[in-house]
């Protein structure tokens, strides 16, 4: 799977948001208060849109079924002036009925459909195993990755595991650096 310099440069940032939400201070697994209050925030998040598309992306997070992994891999190759209309794509990207409110509601916007299709692709790329970065630029055959990011989108399992090992690592370098582990 080919990635976009525009998916490429977005990918990290919208991981680390994912990430920087998901635990609180105390080591507690906060993702879904978090995200539910920053739905409630799309009305002052729109226009972020056009120069934080990752900051207004995430409220679409876990919001996203994925009928035809070949097409949003091919849109995940065009750079963001490329994309096709969203009414191309909504065949193949389902949407939880929590998230089609949304996407009703931001759709009004110049730029709605835009963003949800850098939302698609970016949650699309979360959800690739290894964020799919060892394979951005290879033509090995992603049928078993794509089996993967299947089953990961179901639940938050793969996510947390990952999020507790980045926690993990967190903590012992700020014990390298002379400070006491939080339990």
């Amino acid at each position: 799977m080919r990635t976009s310099s525009f998916f490429g440069q977005l990918r990290s940032a919208y991981a680390s948001e994912i990430d920087d939400m998901t635990f609180d201070s105390e080591g507690k697994n906060v993702l879904r208060q978090r995200l539910t209050a920053r739905r409630k925030e799309l009305p002052f998040l729109r226009q972020m849109m056009e120069l934080s598309p990752e900051m207004v992306s995430v409220v679409f997070h876990q919001g996203f079924r994925f009928k035809n992994p070949a097409l949003i891999e091919h849109l995940l190759g065009l750079e963001s002036d490329e994309f096709p209309a969203w009414d191309t794509l909504s065949d193949s990207i389902v949407l939880e009925p929590w998230a089609q409110q949304l996407a009703d509601e931001l759709c009004k916007e110049p730029m709605g459909e835009w963003l949800l299709t850098v939302a698609a692709g970016l949650e699309y790329l979360f959800a690739k195993p290894e964020r799919a970065s060892a394979k951005d630029h290879s033509d090995e055959d992603d049928e078993d990755s794509d089996k993967d990011a299947d089953n990961s989108m179901d639940g938050e399992d793969e996510e947390e595991k990952d999020a507790r090992a980045r926690e993990e690592a967190g903590q012992d370098w700020m014990v390298e650096q002379g400070f006491d582990r939080k339990d």
